[in-house]
């Protein structure tokens, strides 16, 4: 039937749907918009980089401002540390065991007369990059498996679920040591083995999110018009589970980070003489006592970043995903 303009008010929205091509990256932006109406009014204020953040939600908390704060100065101090510290941190001298305050040694030398604040620069970026480099390669493990078993369903899904559940139901502690103890100590392989290690945690919250997602109309209206399976998956269903995904990687960096200073307290991370603060500990416990520097510096430092990407993540979970919907 016909109002006399072209249009059948017979048609329900699904035949709709069915009856006409439909972009399924059309009907997502509407969908957006429709969600965020109420908070297009204020997009012509707060220009700054501040402003953007505050309507975000992002760091409204005193114990998230100082997390992000000193997450930045950890990732800075990594990256540009080493080029501003011009004390070798790995050459030995006779000036063993300086104390605090020593001239041309602000933190000390430990027991082999190195320089305590060149290897604590030092040490950092070995530490980040490979808890950020196994977080990478566990975020693109899990979230590859978990979207593809939330979107296809059936056997597929369940194939795929009780191998991650086999993964999950082993210590992570345990399967990281055993990959890195059958590989070899090294970056390579400790990298390899914390990412495989933590990748199923993650597979399991994206394949919850891509479920939820595959079974709204946007993406029903996008099979409908003959979006390929890859195109769905990376273009409809991956930018709408980002949000909770993001929130869980930078928690999941927490762990890494935890992983990677724990094996190289064992031995099996990063191999001296390269300074990282897990070895570190290691190094300095037998002096605990006569120079507890040694050790409370590095673990101290490891124990405030594996916070702060705690706090950090619970930020961005309530700023991405405020109604908790995982």
């Amino acid at each position: 039937m016909s109002d006399g303009t072209g249009s059948d008010l017979g048609l329900g929205t699904t035949d709709a749907l069915a009856a006409a091509p439909v972009s399924g990256g059309a009907i997502r932006s509407a969908r957006r918009g429709k969600d965020r109406g109420g908070r297009g009014r204020g997009r012509g204020r707060g220009r700054g980089a501040v402003a953007k953040l505050r309507r975000l939600g992002i760091g409204t908390s005193w114990p998230a401002k100082v997390s992000w704060v000193f997450l930045i100065a950890i990732v800075l101090v990594a990256l540009v540390g080493p080029l501003l510290i011009s004390a070798d941190p790995v050459r030995q001298t006779s000036s063993a065991m300086l104390p605090f305050g020593s001239p041309g040694h602000l933190l000390g030398t430990d027991d082999l007369g190195r320089d305590e604040l060149a290897r604590l620069v030092h040490g950092a970026r070995p530490l980040l990059f490979v808890a950020f480099a196994s977080t990478a390669l566990a975020a693109v493990i899990g979230t590859g498996v978990g979207l593809f078993a939330g979107y296809a369903g059936g056997v597929v899904e369940q194939v795929l679920m009780r191998v991650v559940d086999l993964a999950l139901a082993f210590p992570s502690i345990l399967l990281v040591i055993l990959l890195v103890a059958a590989a070899g100590p090294g970056t390579t392989s400790l990298v390899v083995g914390v990412g495989v290690s933590l990748a199923p945690g993650l597979a399991r919250l994206a394949r919850a999110l891509a479920a939820r997602e595959t079974a709204r109309d946007y993406i029903v209206a996008a099979r409908l018009g003959g979006t390929r399976t890859p195109r769905v998956l990376v273009q409809e269903i991956l930018p709408n589970i980002a949000g909770p995904m993001v929130a869980q990687v930078v928690m999941t960096l927490s762990v890494a980070a935890g992983f990677a200073a724990g094996l190289s307290y064992l031995g099996l991370g990063i191999q001296p003489p390269t300074p990282d603060w897990g070895y570190m500990v290691q190094a300095g416990q037998e002096f605990l006592y006569s120079a507890p520097r040694l050790v409370v510096l590095p673990a101290t430092l490891t124990l405030l970043f594996v916070v702060a990407c705690n706090f950090v993540g619970d930020d961005l979970r309530d700023a991405l995903d405020p109604k908790g919907t995982v």
